[in-house]
């Protein structure tokens, strides 16, 4: 694809939770729970004007859904900020100092005084119906090989609830996710090539790593804002895999580029969404489709015509995605399980016979097309508006949306893009002054950035490049550093063990919580006294992942304590005796063979480089 020409055009929004002692604006724990909820709480959410009296457009959309949501709450996990109960607490100052030395890695201005703000989210994730966000730096920059990127803002904000389950309109979250602080870091729309999007996510997801946030999944997520010159901004949500995101990007500008072709076509053919909604429900009498036969029994079978769509509603707009799938999309978020349409029958045990019976009921031509949905007749309804809303947007070209980034990097329909109606001022929370001395402190305590720390770490304990971009991209550097101060094992093998051998123990399965920087540094100091061998590290740490409560006892207790000098000079004797003709004829020379056998009997409890030495001080005497 000729990306210039296409003019494409990229942003990133990233967030990450912080690693605080306590939430945002509570003093609650901010640690996901996995024992049962202690109690529950009910809530339905509407939109609100803004102060200009506007009403955000994803907001409504989400309120005609009519979700009802319980909320899973503990006693003393949570509290009664996150049930909306009570006020917030005063802002959580350890939060706000590693946003500000977040800003000056990134080479921002922070503001001069901390604001929180309200943003309308009804879709269940804040009990309250909003989020608490504020603006702490804008104008920051990052240099890639594709250019220069700017960072637009870095916001602090708390968290949403954590969704546990959805079934027939009732949606279930958890409170101990929300309020985590978190920050969102947004780039402008100057990214112009699928690969610089992956290199800047991955860049600030360094320096990220580089202060006090949280790991593992679910700590970090990233959005993409994608758009093309005749299409249009598009939110993707939720990109976790940064190698998936240049093919997304792909996918993403080939969907509108379908999109706009699409268009074209609908407007050569004067094509035209009609808003009559139809009940077919007569034609379907003993009809062989299951779904439908479901909906004779309690709901409708409703059908609307396009005229000018025949043809183009089957169109593959991404990979094993059609034009259909996008206004299936729409329908689905009305509660149906989907639709039915022209491109696609006779097919789900509807006939050519049934086919033929609605065009002529709806007195369709050719080019014309037709959707069904079957359902209960309100949740049927409103899936059909939603997919003529969409269908009428077709003929005008790409819509603006968010979208859900899918695991095959495609994505789907999940809401309209939101607007600016959603913010307004948080009235319970005072402002916060930004003293200029503290912000001049922090950036000149700044943390190691992880390039720099690569190349530090390589001169310093002479390790290969790629075994310190493991350990500083696993974020394992600080923890290799502190246990080089505390043995004097070569640190080629301790950065191997961080870098390699504790990825291939989860990989396998094992519980490498268990593996603190307390008993790695046990494991190492034990080979640096002599009590293990380098090669026994591996199986010492994986009786500890089993359950072994110390190094010492896996070691023990795994037969892997290397033996004394005096016990070894015993074992090797009884060696050179029980095959003193070989010696006697070979002299020397039987060195070799002795030297396996001695190492087969020891089975690694003993140095190598000291068998060798008594072995040949035996021969020689």
């Amino acid at each position: 694809m000729d990306y210039e020409k296409l003019g494409l055009k990229m942003g990133l929004e990233i967030h990450q939770q912080l690693n605080t002692s306590q939430k945002l604006f509570c003093p609650c724990p901010c640690e996901l729970q996995d024992k049962k909820p202690e109690y529950k709480l009910m809530r339905t959410l509407r939109p609100t004007q803004s102060e200009l009296g506007m009403i955000d457009r994803a907001a409504y959309e989400e309120s005609r859904r009519k979700l009802q949501f319980t909320y899973e709450a503990y006693k003393h996990d949570t509290c009664l900020v996150e049930s909306d109960e009570e006020p917030p607490h005063p802002l959580n100052s350890e939060a706000l100092e590693i946003a500000l030395i977040l800003s000056s890695l990134l080479n921002m201005a922070v503001v001069d005084e901390f604001h929180t703000m309200r943003k309308q989210v009804i879709d269940g994730s804040n009990t309250g119906g909003f989020q608490r966000t504020g603006l702490v730096a804008t104008d920051g920059y990052m240099d890639t090989e594709y250019g220069r990127v700017k960072i637009e803002n870095l916001c602090l904000e708390e968290d949403a609830a954590r969704r546990i389950g959805q079934k027939k309109g009732h949606v279930v979250f958890r409170l101990d996710r929300l309020g985590i602080p978190l920050v969102e870091i947004t780039t402008d729309p100057s990214m112009k090539h699928p690969e610089q999007v992956r290199d800047v996510a991955y860049q600030i997801g360094q320096v990220l790593r580089s202060t006090k946030v949280k790991r593992g999944l679910g700590t970090i997520r990233q959005d993409l804002n994608i758009s093309i010159s005749e299409g249009a901004r598009v939110e993707i949500k939720g990109v976790q895999d940064l190698d998936l995101m240049p093919t997304m990007v792909e996918n993403e500008v080939t969907r509108q580029i379908k999109l706009i072709e699409i268009r074209d076509e609908l407007q050569r053919r004067n094509a035209e969404v009609m808003d009559e909604i139809y009940d077919v429900k007569e034609l379907f009498q003993g009809t062989e489709s299951k779904i439908i036969s479901k909906a004779l029994e309690n709901g409708s079978v409703l059908a609307i015509k396009f005229k000018g769509f025949a043809g183009l509603i089957g169109v593959e707009v991404q990979p094993g995605r059609r034009f259909g799938t996008e206004l299936a999309g729409y329908a689905k978020k009305m509660g149906v399980s989907g639709l039915f349409h022209t491109d696609e029958l006779p097919a789900y045990g509807i006939t050519q016979e049934e086919v033929e019976s609605v065009r002529t009921f709806l007195d369709l031509q050719e080019e014309d097309a037709f959707i069904l949905v079957a359902d209960e007749d309100e949740k049927a309804r409103n899936a059909l508006l939603e997919v003529i809303r969409r269908a009428k947007t077709a003929i005008i070209g790409v819509p603006e949306e968010t979208r859900k980034a899918r695991d095959d990097a495609n994505t789907e329909y999940l809401r309209p893009l939101p607007t600016a109606s959603r913010m307004y001022v948080e009235t319970d929370i005072p402002l916060q002054i930004i003293d200029r001395d503290y912000l001049e402190e922090i950036k000149s305590n700044l943390p190691e950035l992880p390039d720099d720390k690569e190349a530090r770490i390589i001169k310093e304990y002479s390790l290969s490049q790629d075994l310190a971009h493991q350990l500083v991209r696993r974020n394992r550097a600080d923890d290799f550093e502190e246990v080089m101060a505390s043995t004097d094992v070569d640190s080629t093998t301790v950065a191997s063990t961080f870098a390699y051998t504790l990825k291939e123990l989860k990989r396998d399965g094992k519980d490498i919580s268990k593996l603190d920087i307390g008993c790695l540094k046990n494991t190492f100091n034990m080979v640096s006294d002599g009590k293990i061998t380098k090669e026994a590290v591996q199986e010492v740490l994986i009786g500890v992942c089993d359950g072994e409560p110390s190094p010492e006892e896996a070691a023990k207790n795994l037969n892997l304590v290397m033996l004394s000098e005096n016990d070894v000079e015993k074992i090797i004797a009884q060696i050179v005796s029980s095959n003193a003709k070989m010696v006697e004829e070979r002299g020397i020379g039987a060195m070799g063979p002795l030297m396996g056998m001695a190492m087969k009997q020891l089975k690694g409890k003993a140095d190598g480089k000291l068998v060798n030495k008594l072995l040949r001080d035996k021969l020689q005497s």
